[in-house]
């Protein structure tokens, strides 16, 4: 029995003797199938590949990103972040291994994983096995999970607090139970947002974007996004992290709003003279 991982995004599912006939994420129109075809790998055979390594970086007080070198399937990064004694790994990414965990142990190790939707569950239950601890996910999301585990924990409602100042907040749009991360004690108590790619930060650093499929190129529908920013209004954050490493360090909440209203204003025709 292998846990097969799929290798375009990366998502690992329940224990089969042969690869699974297709990835149910990526056959997904928010996803995609390679256009070199479906393929599969193991954790196991990634490491035994000597190929991976996991890069853990500072990014400020508290705050640690986490990465594989060379990228594989999506290429998110992962957070862990150290709050009060609570440390919480935000999304997941596929490869860990022997000093990954060493590396994770020596920050305090983790008391939680939370997600902000399928394109990064990866290979959460070996991390939460790994770790010995719960997986949060929101329970509209719940069909996307392709290895099941008692450590996951279906949460509803709009609103989640892990820890104090520690808060999940469902804010939909890209996917139904689509989860962004409020941590108001980040940013010497400013407010710091994780949003995955929710919310994500474009090129130039000063917007952001939203949409249904980012591969694929399908827009939200600006009522979804006019709900999203008021969603937004209600949060505490002046700095926000995105999925692929992209930062608004400053006004992080105000350029939100102004990018939503870009964004409407577009949709709706009104940005264009054309």
């Amino acid at each position: 029995m292998n846990n097969y991982i799929c290798e375009t995004c990366g998502v690992q599912y329940t224990g089969s003797i042969q690869e699974p006939k297709e990835c149910k994420i990526c056959k997904e129109e928010r996803q995609y199938v390679s256009s070199k075809g479906q393929s599969w790998t193991t954790l196991e055979k990634m490491i035994e590949s000597n190929t991976y390594k996991t890069i853990v970086g500072i990014e400020e007080d508290n705050l640690y990103s986490i990465n594989t070198n060379p990228r594989f399937g999506i290429g998110q990064t992962a957070y862990l972040i150290k709050d009060d004694e609570f440390n919480l790994l935000w999304d997941c990414i596929t490869y860990f291994d022997q000093n990954t965990i060493k590396t994770i142990n020596e920050l305090g190790g983790l008391d939680a994983i939370a997600l902000s939707h399928p394109h990064y569950y990866s290979t959460q239950v070996e991390w939460a096995e790994t770790f010995d601890v719960p997986i949060y996910i929101h329970e509209d999301d719940r069909e996307w999970v392709t290895r099941t585990s008692e450590k996951i924990v279906f949460w509803s409602g709009e609103t989640l607090e892990l820890s104090k100042g520690l808060i999940l907040q469902r804010i939909g749009g890209h996917f139904k139970g689509g989860t962004v991360l409020e941590w108001r004690n980040g940013n010497r108590q400013n407010g710091i947002l994780l949003c995955g790619d929710i919310i994500r930060v474009v090129a130039d650093r000063d917007w952001v974007s939203f949409m249904y499929s980012y591969p694929n190129f399908i827009p939200l529908p600006s009522v979804t996004v006019e709900r999203i920013s008021k969603r937004m209004n209600e949060l505490k954050f002046t700095r926000l992290y995105d999925a692929f490493h992209r930062v608004l360090r400053e006004d992080a909440a105000q350029r939100v709003q102004d990018s939503a209203k870009r964004y409407v204003e577009a949709i709706n025709g009104d940005l264009f003279n054309t």
